[in-house]
């Protein structure tokens, strides 16, 4: 009973420092974060907080890891696998581009806030992306056989307009909707074969 109080206790404040931690990268910037300030934001002395986290840049990637985690908990919810592949991928950039508006914290660390020195490596949603096009290949719906250049092209324009959106939310952009539509479209309908 003790234990499970105390790691209840733990894992609540380990998503209070994760949660402190993002407010105060995203607000201030990798440089400017230590670790003796995200302690004094959760209530904790600075030797406390090493019992979480051995360093900045631990806790760092640890949002990044949570940030891409929910995302492809995003992607592997939508429906519709086994239909039409290239519907399929339009909803999943879709999906994509609304999950990065409705958590623009966790999209920033996934995608656009960095650390020095940290390594870039493939993630779960990209692993999603690559099925997704290599369904619409395998059906022949595409023009190229080459499922990493296809699907990299779809990310390049899906991620211009999430960031976009996220990045300048006060420019005067065309409806929002039918501009998410027009891209996602775009790109997938490049690759379609005529």
């Amino acid at each position: 009973m003790v234990s499970s109080w105390r790691e209840r206790r733990r894992t609540e404040l380990r998503q209070a420092i994760l949660g402190a931690a993002a407010e105060a990268f995203v607000r201030d910037g990798y440089a400017s974060v230590s670790l003796r300030a995200v302690a004094e934001a959760v209530g904790l002395s600075h030797g406390a907080i090493y019992g979480y986290f051995k360093d900045k840049d631990e806790l760092f990637d640890a949002l990044v890891e949570q940030s891409f985690e929910q995302l492809a908990e995003a992607l592997h919810a939508l429906p519709g696998r086994g239909g039409d592949p290239v519907r399929f991928l339009k909803r999943a950039g879709r999906k994509y581009v609304e999950f990065g508006l409705k958590n623009p914290g966790a999209y920033e660390f996934a995608f656009i806030l960095r650390r020095p020195g940290a390594a870039q490596k493939p993630h779960l949603a990209y692993d999603y992306l690559r099925a997704a096009v290599k369904r619409c290949i395998d059906q022949n719906r595409f023009r190229t056989r080459n499922v990493d250049l296809a699907g990299q092209a779809i990310w390049a324009a899906v991620h211009g307009i999430t960031s976009l959106l996220i990045l300048r939310p006060s420019f005067p952009w065309a409806a929002r909707k039918t501009l998410i539509g027009m891209v996602v479209d775009g790109a997938v309908d490049g690759m379609v074969k005529r």
